[in-house]
């Protein structure tokens, strides 16, 4: 009996170097993929995913704030991953990111290579696009999702065999919406592909890397996969992640607990008649205080919220104070900021890291 090889395990790159500008105040002092979703630096879900999908070795492309991955996650072993980190000293775009760290691969020419953006939160089945990739004999594989309104994407329509046809720029008018497939930010790679994209300069792998493939006859493959996908690249899209991994709409087996609405992590307190609803966090060393409300929110490390507060949809950076019978809907309040009590924070308001808002200072304000 001939007993066929073992499929070896593709290796992944994670680009994770960018300066998260659209989530500040959230990012000024934490890189974007460090923020804290359900309680652990997104990250880790990003990397216990791979890990369950049968990835290995990891290569991390960082840049902003790279010296605070490696202390936390250090060789990997207690997720059972390698990693390896690679920084850029100059920003080198998508593509330029992923030649960067090319010398770290171990893969053959024809192997296949994960790559994955670190601010999308996706349920995507990892294993099947690396099927599909290897059964289609693809040059690249894109994971595609549908979203219902396509304008703020770039389209990627597809012939009947999924095969890409084209990559088309943020439609202006009804008449260029041909499809409602988008690139969801996962890709597979054959390794020798990789070593086609320039060195040592920006590239995006999406302006400049896939339309030069598909202009040169390469073949790329789109792969549909419309499960939970969401980026997260605004505050407001941040915290709803978050909550939607403690609720089990979006998965990972790296929520630190059992699914449901709250997280609260060891070391928090919480007063007994506060109400902590719709998949809110409370961070370790946080506090809570008595007939306070919060739904949909998150509240990080040491972070306080006074008693009869009300937090909705929002953010609470760490070490920060929320105080007595505040309120605050789809807001984002930055590291060390007090908020003094009977203030009014809604509609994507923002408070900078260490701002004092004083008492009543603030009714209602409306995103700038």
């Amino acid at each position: 009996m001939t007993i066929a090889p073992a499929t070896p395990s593709p290796e992944a790159i994670l680009l994770v170097g960018g300066k998260g500008t659209r989530l500040r105040p959230m990012t000024v002092h934490t890189p974007k993929p460090m923020v804290p979703a359900a309680g652990v630096p997104f990250l880790t879900h990003q990397l216990a995913r791979a890990r369950a999908a049968g990835v290995e070795h990891i290569v991390l492309a960082t840049s902003y704030l790279a010296e605070v991955f490696e202390p936390y996650f250090g060789d990997g072993s207690a997720l059972g991953l390698h990693l390896e980190y690679v920084t850029e000293e100059e920003p080198l775009g998508t593509g330029g990111a992923i030649r960067n760290v090319a010398s770290r691969l171990r893969s053959g020419p024809d192997d296949p290579v994960l790559i994955f953006n670190g601010d999308i939160l996706t349920g995507l089945d990892i294993r099947a696009l690396v099927d599909n990739h290897r059964t289609t004999g693809a040059d690249v594989s894109l994971h595609l999702t549908r979203v219902p309104d396509p304008r703020a994407y770039g389209l990627v329509p597809t012939d009947e065999q999924g095969r890409v046809t084209a990559f088309l720029e943020k439609p202006q008018t009804p008449e260029e919406i041909v499809t409602d497939q988008i690139n969801a930010g996962a890709y597979v790679f054959n390794r020798s592909v990789i070593d086609t994209i320039p060195a040592g300069r920006p590239v995006s792998v999406e302006r400049e890397t896939f339309p030069g493939l598909l202009a040169a006859g390469a073949h790329l493959q789109g792969m549909v996969d419309s499960t939970y996908w969401l980026d997260l690249g605004t505050p407001q899209a941040f915290v709803r992640g978050s909550a939607d991994l403690v609720l089990g709409r979006a998965p990972s087996p790296a929520v630190p607990g059992r699914c449901g609405d709250r997280l609260v992590l060891d070391s928090a307190s919480v007063a007994g008649d506060a109400k902590l609803t719709g998949g809110t966090v409370i961070g370790p060393q946080a506090r809570v205080g008595a007939g306070a409300r919060i739904d949909g929110s998150t509240v990080l490390e040491g972070a306080v919220v006074e008693e009869g507060a009300q937090v909705r949809d929002s953010l609470v950076g760490a070490g920060a104070r929320i105080g007595a019978r505040t309120v605050l809907q789809g807001a984002v309040v930055g590291d060390g900021a007090l908020v003094g009590p009977d203030n009014e924070l809604r509609d994507g308001v923002r408070v900078w890291c260490g701002a004092d808002i004083p008492a009543g200072a603030v009714r209602f304000s409306s995103d700038q």
